[in-house]
């Protein structure tokens, strides 16, 4: 039975947080004042990961994507990877990350079932990527990038979220960047989530203006994108800059929303499913798994999820209001 909610959009993905913890703290993530991390029996096992993963995939869920934090650091994350990756009925199965561990993971990801990675890369100069991240090393982002183009993981994505006043200058750079690695880009707007949405008024910049911005170096219109390799079912409007060879997208959830296609939910690590980014809802299905929940009980309350997904976020409003309860790294991006 097909998960469909009231407004007749398919859930067919869904985006599975294996921890809170990350090796970056990049300001637009985390919170400014660092919550204690929960203890390990906070976090759903991977064993209820994967129960969890299963029933979704019975409810005609196909895509899966392993988000964190980073999820490089969760233990044993390559078994629950193979796990995933050999259930019938899913085709395809990800990875978002920033990729300072990539290049020592990247082959046996491949090996494991994983077919392809978003890496975060926010900056291509290393003191602004350190002052994103507070501390984060580009060099070894690079390196992973390369692992990861080496190991044919496929697409390799690199996404750019774009604030005025700290990378927006760079855009030209990373296109070029793109065209020589051969990674499909993407750029993002801010969005106004967790404390670090206070932040959002000031640096955001609308995904006309990033493109005004490639059209003015580039001295030619962005022309749509033939679908493709990087052209796939998920939000972003994909674009070539000819005489580049990149190919490029935009990820506008504030100014051109794409609420009205929204095909996915949210798993958190702590066993949270998170109907929008745009929402307060969250629905707990960790207390009545661990409660001893039948699997057709389980697959009732996500039926019962997907029937309160609100039609459309509130990004775009004159005045955003962050939610302090909502920070990226507990969601999964």
């Amino acid at each position: 039975m097909a998960l469909i909610d009231t407004f007749g959009r398919t859930i067919r993905y869904l985006r599975i947080s294996v921890t809170d913890r990350c090796n970056m703290r990049c300001d637009y993530c985390r919170p400014s004042v660092e919550p204690m991390l929960p203890d390990h029996a906070a976090l759903l096992t991977l064993e209820e990961i994967a129960r969890l993963a299963r029933l979704f995939v019975g409810l005609g869920v196909e895509r899966f994507r392993l988000t964190g934090g980073e999820p490089l650091l969760r233990r044993n994350l390559l078994s629950l990877a193979r796990e995933l990756g050999a259930m019938p009925g899913l085709t395809e199965l990800s990875l978002t990350t920033n990729a300072l561990l990539l290049a020592r993971f990247a082959h046996d990801l491949r090996a494991a079932g994983v077919r392809r990675v978003n890496i975060s890369l926010d900056s291509l100069t290393p003191e602004i990527f350190a002052r994103i991240t507070r501390g984060g090393d580009l060099a070894q982002v690079l390196a992973g990038i390369d692992a990861a183009l080496e190991a044919g993981l496929a697409p390799v994505k690199v996404n750019m979220v774009v604030m005025r006043g700290v990378n927006a200058h760079e855009i030209p750079a990373m296109i070029r960047f793109a065209a020589r690695r051969g990674v499909v880009l993407r750029f993002i707007e801010t969005m106004p989530i967790g404390d670090a949405g206070s932040l959002f008024p000031e640096r955001f910049i609308s995904a006309g203006e990033i493109l005004g911005i490639a059209r003015e170096a580039f001295g030619q219109d962005p022309l749509p994108a033939e679908p493709g390799v990087g052209v796939g079912a998920g939000p972003a409007r994909y674009f070539r800059i000819e005489g580049t060879g990149a190919e490029v997208g935009v990820i506008a959830a504030r100014s051109r929303h794409f609420c009205d296609t929204c095909n996915r939910m949210r798993l958190t690590s702590r066993g949270g499913l998170v109907l929008c980014l745009g929402a307060m809802d969250v629905v707990d299905l960790k207390t009545p798994l661990r409660a001893g929940a039948s699997d057709e009980a389980l697959m009732a309350m996500i039926r019962a999820a997907v029937a309160m997904k609100p039609a459309r976020h509130h990004f775009d409003e004159t005045v955003p209001l962050p939610s302090p309860t909502l920070n990226m790294v507990s969601v999964g991006g």
